[in-house]
């Protein structure tokens, strides 16, 4: 008789895996993608260092999917920024605000998802999901422009843009040399950087100072 998996060693197997998903990006966050060691998920998740290759088939793979996992809650988080009341001018604020602020209050994931050098697996999900941000703000953009509070553009272009612009600007705060710092975060200087990345950003868009 062929084997036939069982209902309950589905969910065991469903349950070790998220396990592993849950302990890789909590080793991202402790130190980046370069802290997550293999034989140390595997500890954290309590299963045996190859059966780890059950469940994901290499290291890359592993990460990817944790990649994918993290962005998208970020991706999400944006979405929602763009779907409040407001203009596209307030609602565009609104989202770059929101993407920065949440990276300098998780500086080590969000320099993991913005800048930590990664395998070729993980930089095509990092391109695919700075695509993806990129749609959304283009489809703000042209809203804007619809609605007459941003002026004609190419609304494809100044989204990349904006993406390049906001990722770019945080690199040195986020980057492990500024998290060493034993001084560590000043929220005012913080907000101070938000403030101007905004700027930045909403100037260039509309070409009004802001």
């Amino acid at each position: 008789m062929a084997y036939r998996e069982t209902e309950k060693m589905r969910k065991r197997k469903a349950q070790a895996r998220q396990r592993i998903l849950d302990c890789t990006l909590e080793c991202v966050a402790e130190g980046g993608f370069r802290h997550a060691k293999v034989t140390r998920i595997a500890s954290m998740a309590g299963v045996a260092t190859g059966s780890i290759y059950r469940h994901f088939e290499s290291r890359e793979e592993l990460f990817a999917e944790v990649f994918r996992l993290a962005t998208q809650k970020e991706v999400d988080k944006v979405a929602e920024a763009l779907g409040t009341k407001g203009d596209a001018v307030v609602r565009l604020e609104r989202s770059l605000r929101q993407f920065a602020e949440r990276a300098l209050r998780g500086p080590m994931i969000a320099w993991s998802l913005i800048a930590e050098p990664v395998d070729t697996k993980v930089e095509r999900e990092r391109l695919r999901y700075r695509r993806a941000y990129a749609g959304l703000f283009e489809g703000a953009i042209r809203e804007g422009m619809a609605e007459g509070t941003i002026p004609e553009q190419n609304a494809r272009q100044s989204s990349t843009c904006l993406v390049g612009a906001i990722a770019e600007s945080l690199v040195g705060p986020l980057s492990p040399a500024k998290l060493d710092d034993t001084s560590g975060n000043d929220p005012e200087t913080d907000q101070q950087l938000v403030n101007s990345i905004i700027r930045f950003c909403m100037q260039g868009l509309t070409g009004t100072r802001r």
